[in-house]
């Protein structure tokens, strides 16, 4: 718990957050999110088979499509909450991680698995390169992360960092790089996700420009900057009550069980 001192010496606490806290929240608003596009708007409106104006139409003739619509609309809008804490927690774990290596790799073989359930959540058929799942965008911000750190300005002794202009320059073309890829694999949270990483491990000394910067950019989402409560107050504790693959694995397999009932509501 966070403390500071009211008025006439009363003490108060604030809600801290540990790192367990912030995953649950983000894989709770994440769930959220994926419900409202796999079951409310695939299974039950058949979202893919409107056009704007036909959606529009027809939710004018049938109230009752214009609630399930309403619910799918507000389920996404929640979801926007889970993005800036994926990235922050992203930059968190690469900054205290003991191997990279493993940390990478356990990222991009979770993305490669989840690719299918991810597919069969958001379409109903088992391949479709329309887009890509969300670890896909997390795995590259990982590697713009790992560029990002190897073109830091070096400190040249007398306190001062020395090549800081061309440093800059360089950050600014990993980024514009990870946008690029992340933008051409169309992987979910991808441009905002890079933002916000980027942001929380360039900034990361600074907090209040850091907070300020991604609230701004987590606007994308709507209601992201509502989840920089949660990363103000974050304490930094990991009290590992849940096994760090239990996070990993759930990801393909909230994704499957929602693409079985998509079938399912198909059929």
């Amino acid at each position: 718990m966070a403390s500071g001192m009211g008025r006439q010496g009363v003490h108060w606490n604030l809600p801290g957050f540990t790192v367990d806290g912030l995953k649950n929240f983000a894989c709770v608003t994440m769930l959220i999110q994926n419900i409202g596009i796999a079951i409310v708007e695939n299974g039950l409106i058949h979202l893919d088979q409107y056009t704007q104006e036909e959606l529009s139409a027809a939710m004018e003739a049938d109230s009752h499509l214009m609630v399930l619509a309403g619910v799918g609309s507000v389920m996404q809008i929640i979801g926007g909450l889970a993005v800036p804490i994926f990235a922050f927690l992203l930059v968190e774990g690469f900054l205290h991680t003991s191997d990279y290596a493993a940390y990478l790799r356990r990222m991009l073989l979770f993305a490669v698995l989840s690719e299918i359930p991810y597919d069969l959540a958001c379409s109903g058929r088992l391949m479709d390169w329309s887009s890509q799942n969300a670890l896909m965008a997390m795995s590259v911000c990982l590697l713009m992360l790992y560029f990002l750190r190897m073109a830091k300005p070096k400190d040249d002794g007398s306190g001062k960092k020395s090549g800081r202009f061309w440093s800059v320059l360089i950050q600014l073309l990993i980024v514009a790089c990870a946008v690029f890829w992340v933008s051409l694999l169309r992987a979910g949270y991808g441009f905002c996700l890079v933002l916000l990483t980027a942001v929380f491990y360039l900034l990361h000394d600074r907090n209040g420009l850091k907070i300020i910067l991604g609230a701004v950019i987590s606007l994308l989402y709507v209601v992201g900057p509502f989840a920089f409560y949660g990363i103000g107050f974050y304490t930094g504790e990991r009290k590992d009550r849940l096994p760090k693959y239990a996070y990993y694995i759930f990801y393909p397999a909230h994704l499957l069980v929602l693409g079985v009932i998509l079938l399912l509501l198909k059929s």
